[in-house]
């Protein structure tokens, strides 16, 4: 009998179980994370290595970088995730693990590491969408909360509009068309001259200057009124920089940081709120590391209040990339008995299951 059959037969045993026992592993990027989850929402460990210093020379993200430091820490990660949380190996249930999109090297770790421990302890693996580790993570923060529900993904890589239907079933309500919010804000920032990573740093400086001062665009796609642009707003934002510098003028980096990160998280909340509404959904949940903007958490809750819709969103640990969000997906995949076979490979460019919404408006 095959690996992947052997653990066919072990779900619905595992599933009766009073307590099930996740390892979760995370390696999507730059974060190398391993965490152990009980019952798919308490966090018993969330371990997370960190390359925040060795990017910031470059001003980013090095594939080759990343993947060599995930595979320093993985080990180490691991161990330390089980031994904080107090569950022996042999307690593990299932290994849940990151297995796109991403950067293909630094996926490749991750996936690597969980195969030979699933393998080892004969136990199911199950590959996660990293979006629906993101998305899950509002299960961990929120214990009450329970599809179905809006949730707004916005990170480093994602900018997206999910209608979370069921426990892994997801429709896509709208999606940039070109960068994401948080790459704009990255390679805003780098404009300005702040540190990396740039979400946090514009964030901080914003608070100091008016968001007012400088009239950025903010677009909208006229046939899918739901759907997001970028890539015009960081443009704009450079050539503003680019046409002072050359005229001499002073620049106020406060004002252009508050201004530019105006135009983003109004053009965020105003498809979020027409989302609701397109939905009747009374609950709006945030996902990604620009959840953590202060701006936009602000903004939605004041715009929600008015619309008495409730807004989500995890704690700033859990809105970056980490391992608890993953075995929490993991857990309910495995409610469902979706398990993965040892032929599980990174996927770089995977797409979050689900389907397009059918009566998307052309018009709001």
């Amino acid at each position: 009998m095959s690996y992947f059959q052997q653990m066919k037969e072990k779900v619905n045993s595992i599933k009766e179980q009073k307590e099930v026992f996740i390892l979760g592993i995370e390696s999507s990027c730059d974060e190398t994370a391993a965490a152990v989850v009980r019952n798919g929402r308490e966090v018993l460990s969330n371990v997370i290595a960190s390359q925040i210093a060795t990017h910031r020379t470059y001003g980013g993200v090095v594939p080759e970088i990343a993947s060599r430091k995930h595979v320093e820490a993985i080990n180490e990660v691991i161990g330390e995730a089980l031994r904080q949380s107090g569950v022996p190996k042999s307690r593990l249930d299932a290994v849940a693990v990151t297995y796109g999109p991403g950067l293909v090297g630094a996926l490749l770790v991750g996936v690597s590491a969980a195969k030979a421990f699933a393998f080892g302890l004969n136990r199911p693996l199950i590959g996660v969408h990293h979006l629906e580790g993101h998305i899950s993570a509002n299960y961990i923060q929120h214990k009450e909360l329970v599809p179905p529900f809006l949730c707004l993904v916005v990170s480093g890589g994602h900018t997206q509009l999910v209608s979370v239907t069921d426990y892994g079933c997801y429709e896509m309500i709208g999606q940039t068309r070109d960068d994401a919010a948080g790459e704009a804000f990255d390679k805003v920032a780098r404009a300005l001259g702040l540190e990396y990573p740039g979400g946090p740093a514009v964030d901080r400086l914003a608070k100091r200057g008016n968001p007012d001062a400088v009239a950025f665009p903010r677009s909208h796609i006229k046939d899918h009124p739901l759907d997001f642009s970028f890539s015009g707003l960081k443009t704009s934002v450079i050539n503003y920089l680019h046409n002072k510098e050359q005229k001499g003028e002073t620049v106020s980096c406060e004002d252009v940081a508050a201004s530019f990160q105006k135009a983003v998280v109004d053009v965020l909340i105003e498809n979020a709120m027409n989302s609701a509404r397109m939905l009747n959904s009374e609950c709006i949940a945030m996902a990604g590391g620009v959840a953590a903007n202060s701006a936009l958490r602000q903004g939605m809750e004041k715009e929600a209040e008015k619309r008495h819709i409730r807004v989500l969103y995890p704690q700033p640990v859990l809105c970056t990339d980490n391992a608890a969000m993953i075995a929490c997906a993991g857990y309910y995949q495995l409610q469902k008995g979706n398990l993965s076979d040892l032929s599980l490979n990174a996927v770089p460019h995977l797409s979050l299951p689900g389907r397009a919404y059918s009566k998307r408006p052309e018009s709001l």
